[in-house]
């Protein structure tokens, strides 16, 4: 027989005492630690009832921001897609057309913009990346959905709605926040 290690352990087979026999003691110190749960406060939210105060850095849900006209702000530039550790971020550029200059703030935008949530590890370097600030992770959930194509967020989905704007101001960096 050849042996696969140098390393060798004894066994021993010995006997159990009575007072392992009748595990009394075993089940008394579990017991005990039942017990002591009894008399703790939970640490259970009671969601969606009460809500949980979240990190000021906490990132949550994409948002692709316009700008204080209406504009969208992305450029199709692609450095969010290539940041993307996961690969999560798919980007179809496209040239704007004349008499779209109320949609678009360059001459290309981001005809297709989905991020595979499945994918997304929230690490935030797509914000980081993005020389415009048009992505951003904001303090919202991604909500549980049935299926999976349902997590690939599109257009549709992540474009701020302009009578509904999230406040990103904590997201950003301080010589961002500090120019205009």
């Amino acid at each position: 027989m050849q042996r696969l290690t140098s390393k060798s352990k004894v066994v021993s087979n010995k006997e159990m005492t009575l007072k392992e026999k009748i595990y009394l003691p075993a089940i008394f110190g579990g017991m005990k630690i039942t017990f002591s749960h009894f008399f703790k406060k939970p640490i259970t939210i009671a969601y969606p009832e009460k809500k949980r105060k979240f990190s000021p850095v906490y990132r949550g849900r994409h948002v692709l921001k316009r700008d204080d006209e209406g504009r969208e702000r992305c450029t199709a530039c692609g450095l969010c897609a290539l940041a993307c550790p996961a690969e999560a971020i798919t980007i179809v550029a496209a040239e704007r057309n004349p008499g779209e200059e109320n949609l678009y703030r360059e001459e290309k935008y981001a005809e297709k913009y989905e991020i595979n949530m499945l994918r997304c590890i929230f690490c935030g370097m797509c914000e980081e990346a993005c020389p415009k600030e048009a992505v951003f992770l904001t303090d919202r959930l991604v909500f549980p959905e049935q299926l999976r194509k349902n997590f690939v967020y599109g257009k549709d989905k992540l474009v701020e709605i302009m009578e509904e704007r999230i406040d990103v101001s904590q997201r950003q960096i301080k010589k961002y926040s500090t120019e205009k």
